[in-house]
């Protein structure tokens, strides 16, 4: 599986942005397939997922009202539409996949195999 992440950019706070991450890949029903992000001195964190096959989705706390994760399956293509973007929203901002959902569990970094390259969301405030 191969992801690569596109739509980052700089906005003014209140603003919104769509992110897109192209996956390759034949199978893809029963993967995960989420957004980090890694602002400047922090770790990278868990932003969204949504499995692939039904598109049951999963949020952080700091985004969640803000952030929608959709995936669309003839494209292969994941999409995080950001509205309402805020400062602290400023990272760098990757897609990932795992072959399996996780149900009930605390998504991690760590927890993911296959990632795409960064893509800068910068918010001025």
């Amino acid at each position: 599986v191969q992801l690569q992440a596109s739509g980052g950019g700089l906005v003014q706070a209140g603003s919104s942005l769509r992110l897109a991450c192209a996956v390759s890949g034949d199978t893809l029903n029963n993967f995960a397939v989420g957004w980090f992000r890694q602002g400047p001195g922090k770790e990278r964190e868990f932003v969204a997922v949504i499995r692939w096959g039904t598109g049951m989705t999963n949020y952080a706390a700091s985004v969640k009202g803000r952030f929608t994760i959709s995936r669309d399956r003839a494209e292969k293509t994941a999409y995080l539409q950001m509205n309402n973007l805020k400062p602290e929203d400023t990272a760098v901002y990757y897609c990932a996949a795992r072959p399996r959902w996780m149900v009930g569990g605390v998504w991690s970094s760590a927890d993911f195999g296959f990632w795409g390259q960064g893509t800068q969301v910068t918010v001025s405030s």
